[in-house]
């Protein structure tokens, strides 16, 4: 495993256990276990492209605790999230344990899924927010999806969009891209002790290795998969406040105050494999 890798685990490993905090800190967890119709804001964002997910078979990758896969499958799906972070398993599976929804899940790195899970076996793959950057290769990915789907079957995706890995976070008024916009070999290294929601301490596992990927990259992955694109639509909004200082809330959702609309914050695409 590389050093990316472990260092990368042990920062979510870290994160899980702050994020999955019983009180009114990291994901806010009581309110899944109080009310058994409570899903995310990221799927609830999801739910007009996403569409009616009533028995299919989904698998969420790089799923982290759970609350976007329990969501699906109060949603009605038969859902399975699949997460290379140990702790964040163990937090996903005593969140389900509380609220009584039937989920697996499946302690794997994304890049192995088709090894520990049935190919071909899945309805809808569901990947949100956040995902593709901690990942050195989209190429890889996009086989990985490929290979879970079954004839008839559909990815989708909700991410960040590369215009946005691309700004420097530390802005002074007015918007700087300094970081690459495609696919390298070598990663952006980060040293942070905060994550994106408030916590109950900063992290102790700080450093951080990820890749951006551009727009053109991740489409041209999934043709090369086999898959067709169904939707591709850029918004002006992403769920956490990725540049500080520089975003409002609206809805639920974080959108640039003084420059609204000049860039693409995030993006959702929908790909199918062939029946």
């Amino acid at each position: 495993m590389s050093v990316y890798t472990d260092a990368n685990r042990a920062n979510w490993d870290d994160r899980a256990t702050l994020h999955a905090d019983r009180g009114d800190h990291g994901y806010r967890i009581s309110q899944y276990i109080a009310d058994r119709s409570a899903i995310s804001d990221v799927v609830r964002f999801d739910l007009p492209r996403l569409g009616s997910v009533e028995g299919l078979r989904a698998v969420h990758l790089q799923c982290h605790i759970g609350t976007d896969t329990l969501s699906l499958a109060r949603l009605g799906a038969r859902a399975t999230g699949l997460d290379f972070s140990a702790n964040a398993i163990d937090e996903a599976r005593r969140l389900v344990a509380d609220t009584g929804d039937d989920v697996d899940f499946v302690v794997a790195d994304v890049y192995d899924a088709a090894d520990v899970l049935a190919p071909g076996s899945f309805d809808l793959v569901y990947t949100g927010v956040g995902a593709l950057c901690w990942l050195p290769s989209v190429d890889r990915w996009a086989q990985v999806v490929a290979s879970l789907l079954a004839p008839g079957g559909a990815l989708h995706l909700r991410e960040g969009h590369p215009i946005l890995w691309s700004m420097d976070e530390r802005l002074d008024d007015d918007l700087h891209l300094r970081f690459p916009y495609w696919e390298r070999e070598q990663p952006l290294e980060w040293d942070d002790d905060s994550t994106y929601v408030e916590t109950t301490r900063p992290l102790t596992a700080t450093r951080t290795y990820e890749w951006n990927h551009s727009l053109g990259e991740i489409v041209t992955a999934l043709i090369r998969a086999g898959l067709r694109i169904d939707l591709l639509e850029e918004h002006d909004s992403v769920p956490w406040e990725t540049l500080p200082g520089q975003m409002v809330e609206r809805d639920g959702e974080f959108v640039l105050a003084a420059l609204d609309g000049v860039a693409p914050l995030s993006y959702t695409l929908r790909a199918s494999k062939a029946a």
